[in-house]
């Protein structure tokens, strides 16, 4: 086989050494623009950490700032309200011991009666706004407590049922005071429509669903009216918190209050 002449070898090398380093320049320019657009996208998610950071920050400060004047309020009803509503029923049992007339007697008795609610929705309203009570175990403490009282003037059987519950688990103030508000309208309809001999409250937790239900073996609710009886309400409740309310009629009454903690 012939070979190339020396000029044609030296020229194929030139341009084999050119391409060589072309192709080496445009994989170093190649490198160097990744490089810089690393560092770019590198320093651009430092900057919105910090935004975010920052963002957070201003959050948290607000929230310090809300809860302390929840405390402030809390605090100022305690003392004012609180020592007003004393006052007024030491004032209407007074007058009440020195009355005779019977008529007038009843009048006092129904002033105390009205000052007693009153102190008890100053109670549940300091409750509310007591940022130390939101965990899911205070929740169902206070819970039990006000079914409990509520019920216990009746001749209504109350049972009451915890499964897989984390107490320590954070509930906020709005989950907690809707939540509330639903086992209150639902004790008060078991109560008031259900004809019912026994209520079973239930708090069960399956990780981040927490659930509360309310179940009576009464005579149900009216299927011509299933809106009737506050449940548009409590459903209104529930889908303001992202959670749900169902209603299921079968040997009684049951409500499902459903909510993400």
């Amino acid at each position: 086989m012939k070979e190339l002449p020396e000029e044609i070898k030296v020229t194929y090398i030139l341009a084999l050494i050119i391409m060589m380093s072309f192709v080496g320049f445009i994989i170093m320019i190649v490198l160097m623009y990744n490089r810089k657009q690393l560092l770019y996208l590198k320093e651009k998610q430092l900057k919105e950490s910090e935004y975010q950071n920052q963002l957070l920050q201003k959050e948290l400060e607000k929230q310090k700032l809300i809860e302390k004047e929840r405390e402030r309020i809390s605090h100022d009803m305690h003392d004012d309200l609180g020592a007003g509503i004393s006052a007024l029923k030491l004032q209407a049992e007074f007058l009440k011991q020195r009355a005779e007339d019977e008529e007038l007697k009843n009048d006092i008795e129904e002033l105390l009666k009205t000052s007693e609610e009153m102190n008890l929705s100053m109670r549940e309203m300091l409750w509310s706004l007591n940022s130390g009570n939101d965990t899911l175990g205070s929740f169902i403490d206070y819970a039990k407590l006000y079914a409990q009282n509520f019920l216990k003037k009746t001749t209504i059987q109350l049972m009451i049922e915890e499964q897989n519950v984390v107490p320590d688990n954070v509930i906020s103030t709005e989950q907690r005071r809707n939540l509330f508000l639903c086992l209150k309208e639902a004790l008060n309809n078991a109560y008031k429509h259900s004809r019912s001999s026994q209520i079973k409250v239930l708090f069960a937790q399956k990780d981040n669903d927490f659930i509360m239900k309310v179940s009576d073996n009464g005579i149900g609710i009216n299927n011509r009216n299933p809106e009737g009886n506050g449940l548009r309400n409590m459903k209104r409740r529930m889908q303001e918190q992202n959670g749900k309310c169902e209603i299921q009629i079968e040997n009684g009454t049951h409500l499902f209050f459903r909510i993400i903690i």
